[in-house]
């Protein structure tokens, strides 16, 4: 079996492959690649197995090319959605090409002079000369409408299936545009492979029919499984339907880490082998010790950390640990002033805030300030008797009613966590 082939199945990630792939992949070093749709200024977590899967053609000694559909995304792909996206300006889709492109640079190896070093295309630079009539003649009387029609991605639009709304000529054309990239790459770079998840497989089908029928040329096609969770909803969101991106300004670091620690005990089992390097006998080590004690959630927090390496980098995985362990009570009253204030408001998102004069939040006295200056206590008799009964807290540090708030207390010097018992938090910020 080739090395490639082998790896996507163990990891469980392989859906369907045309005939020949393999011998294809044994026989020489192969260049494939993978299009990225440019709908925003960063990809997100649903695009970490494609990238993932050139990373490992990559290593496997083949070529990897990420493609980025400058020309393709004026139109939109049809294949698992059941209504028309609107259009980008030329200026948008272009700033959005660029910031993809950028971000693609961090997961593959472009450098050097090897002959498997990555590169990047986009398919706005051989679709911007091709005239209408000129695409007609030349690759539209190559594809029958019936072959375009049997295609399940345009047939349940057609059909009504799952709240389809029908489709546009615009998004008709897709298929043929894609296989259009296929063969003009597949001339130009020699491209043999194209790979993508299995909603992609009538796209990619499509291209190396195209390829067949027009230059006989050799083609083949490659697909991966569609990530769900455990509970069958969509991965990659948010309970609120956000998506989690890629770029820390979009989804910080902590957040991004979080995601992954927060997995299920059988998603961690699958993501492990989605989505972090690791080789078989050390995921299926931590698999039979997460068994044995998964309380400790050791292979929630493998994942976390690997993933949030790759994408992030260890100093940003280093400060997201440290911010869990002062959520959950594993650090030191000295961590939690360290914090910059994006960071700790990361941490404590949703904790109620009272904002008070930095004059009277220091020197202050304890009673006073988690009852009358803050309202976090409905008085001061509440006050002192959680006091007496040790129940208060100050940046995660036990205090009684001798305590008073001094300048070194201040988390990145406006802010102080106060906290009844083990779950009610509030925040003062000092203005």
């Amino acid at each position: 079996m080739n090395a490639f082939i082998e790896e996507l199945k163990w990891r469980g990630l392989l859906a369907d492959m045309t005939p020949g792939t393999e011998d294809q992949l044994n026989k020489e070093m192969t260049t494939g690649y993978i299009g990225f749709d440019p709908t925003a200024d960063s990809l997100h977590i649903g695009s970490l197995v494609p990238i993932k899967i050139l990373a490992h053609f990559q290593r496997h000694g083949h070529k990897p090319v990420a493609l980025v559909g400058g020309a393709t995304g004026m139109i939109g792909d049809p294949s698992g959605k059941s209504a028309e996206r609107n259009l980008l300006d030329e200026e948008t889709l272009l700033y959005y090409v660029d910031s993809i492109k950028k971000q693609l640079s961090r997961f593959l190896n472009f450098d050097g002079n090897e002959p498997n070093r990555a590169e990047l295309v986009n398919n706005y630079d051989w679709m911007k000369n091709v005239t209408f009539l000129d695409f007609a003649k030349n690759i539209g009387k190559h594809i029958t409408v019936n072959y375009m029609m049997a295609k399940d991605s345009v047939k349940k639009r057609f059909t009504g299936e799952d709240g389809a709304e029908g489709m546009s000529f615009t998004e008709f054309t897709y298929q043929l545009l894609q296989g259009y990239d296929y063969l003009h790459l597949n001339q130009t770079m020699n491209m043999k492979l194209q790979m993508g998840g299995s909603d992609q497989w009538g796209n990619i089908t499509t291209g190396t029919e195209l390829i067949r029928r027009k230059s006989k040329g050799e083609a083949y096609a490659l697909t991966t499984k569609l990530i769900t969770k455990a509970d069958g909803k969509k991965f990659g969101k948010s309970e609120a339907g956000e998506n989690y991106w890629l770029d820390a300004k979009r989804t910080s670091p902590y957040k991004f880490y979080q995601f992954w620690l927060n997995s299920s005990d059988e998603d961690a089992e699958r993501f492990i082998k989605y989505y972090t390097f690791l080789d078989k006998e050390t995921i299926e080590a931590l698999i039979e010790e997460h068994k044995t004690a998964p309380h400790e959630r050791k292979l929630q927090k493998t994942l976390a950390e690997e993933v949030t390496r790759w994408v992030h980098g260890q100093e940003e995985l280093d400060k997201a640990i440290k911010a869990s362990e002062i959520l959950f009570g594993r650090s030191t009253a000295e961590d939690l002033v360290s914090l910059d204030e994006e960071l700790f408001l990361q941490v404590f998102e949703g904790v109620p805030q009272a904002e008070i004069s930095k004059s009277e939040v220091i020197g202050s006295n304890i009673i006073d300030l988690i009852s009358e200056k803050s309202g976090f206590l409905k008085s001061k008799g509440e006050a002192k008797r959680e006091l007496t009964g040790n129940a208060i807290s100050v940046n995660k540090t036990k205090v009684n009613d001798t305590f008073e708030v001094s300048e070194n207390d201040l988390i990145d010097g406006k802010f102080l966590l106060l906290q009844k018992g083990k779950k009610s938090y509030f925040i003062v910020k000092a203005i």
